[in-house]
């Protein structure tokens, strides 16, 4: 989350999501405003964790389509332009599960 937040990332939600899904534990869900801004995001994110010993099993999107979902097994990032966070919902597809941390 402090790597979110140290590129200035906006609304970043941490979602606990065991006691609703098998496949993993939390969703860190944050905003950039401008691709170049969810790059640097995504980015730093990936770096902080590499440092603490956990890479990426998987990444999808591009900072360019408005999406970049980093997928670190027990925990999954998920980095959205405001339109394509709007059109998702996540937290409302995932309202059962318990929000741990907002940052607005």
């Amino acid at each position: 989350m402090d790597a979110a937040s140290d590129k200035q990332a906006s609304n970043i939600v941490m979602l606990d999501i065991r006691n609703v899904c098998s496949f993993s534990q939390y969703f860190v869900i944050s905003s950039g405003d401008t691709d170049r801004q969810i790059k640097a995001i995504s980015e730093e994110i990936e770096k902080a964790l590499q440092e603490g010993g956990l890479t990426p099993q998987h990444r999808e999107g591009t900072a360019d389509s408005g999406w970049v979902l980093l997928d670190f097994g027990s925990v999954i990032v998920h980095i959205f332009a405001p339109a394509q966070r709007e059109f998702y919902q996540l937290e409302a597809l995932w309202s059962q599960a318990t929000p741990v941390v907002r940052i607005l």
